[in-house]
């Protein structure tokens, strides 16, 4: 539980009791993410434009982003902030993305499949050179494990060197 008229972080069962009167509202986990009931959250906040999803029969929105390497094939709407897929009616993915998107100082981050796409789509020289200069000093020192040399998560059968002594009594 948090208090949202105190700055005191988490609240205890016990010392709830001293902030009755107060605002408070219950942070959940759920699949690793923080989330909060639609139900709490709005008496307090404007959640219009976040995603909403149903989760043991509660409405939940997420509290921080859930960003996405790219996104999925056929995505006609994108959170404004992370790129994470939406359904067509939503803006935002997470309060923390409309927080984020909302605030005047907002400026909207070029991800690195974006400058892979401006280096493949074009433009001037200059700008790809410049561009392969900042992914190249991105990229890691020793070259990435190739799948195929990969360890296979069972090996191959092997019998016991027993198993084909037969003992007799």
């Amino acid at each position: 539980m948090f208090c949202l008229d105190c700055k005191n972080g988490a609240l205890c069962s016990l010392c709830l009791n001293f902030h009755e009167d107060h605002r408070a509202i219950q942070i959940r986990r759920s699949s690793y993410h923080d989330v909060i009931r639609v139900s709490e959250i709005q008496k307090y906040l404007d959640i219009t434009g976040v995603q909403t999803y149903i989760i043991n029969s509660a409405k939940i929105v997420f509290l921080n982003e859930r960003p996405q390497p790219r996104p999925g094939k056929g995505v006609t709407n994108t959170c404004r902030v992370c790129e994470r897929g939406l359904l067509d009616s939503f803006s935002f993915c997470s309060l923390g993305c409309k927080v984020a998107g909302t605030s005047n100082k907002f400026e909207k981050k070029k991800k690195m499949w974006e400058w892979e796409e401006s280096i493949d789509g074009g433009g001037t020289k200059r700008h790809n050179k410049q561009m392969k200069n900042k992914i190249q000093s991105f990229s890691p020192s020793t070259p990435p494990q190739s799948w195929s040399s990969g360890k296979r998560r069972k090996g191959i059968p092997h019998r016991a060197p027993t198993g084909g002594i037969i003992i007799e009594y």
